[in-house]
């Protein structure tokens, strides 16, 4: 029984690890500010028009 909690333990950190690795793996300071934001809007605005 402690080994299956221990297997669940591991396989639970190891993707938490995936997640955070693909979360916070990009730029050094992270994304540029408003990057996407203002291109998308705009985008968007000329489709509905």
């Amino acid at each position: 029984m402690t080994l299956l909690l221990l297997e669940a333990l591991g396989a639970g950190l190891i993707l938490v690890g995936i997640i955070w690795w693909t979360m916070f793996s990009g730029r050094q300071n992270g994304e540029l500010p408003g990057s996407n934001d203002a291109r998308d809007a705009s985008s968007d605005q000329n489709k509905n028009k």
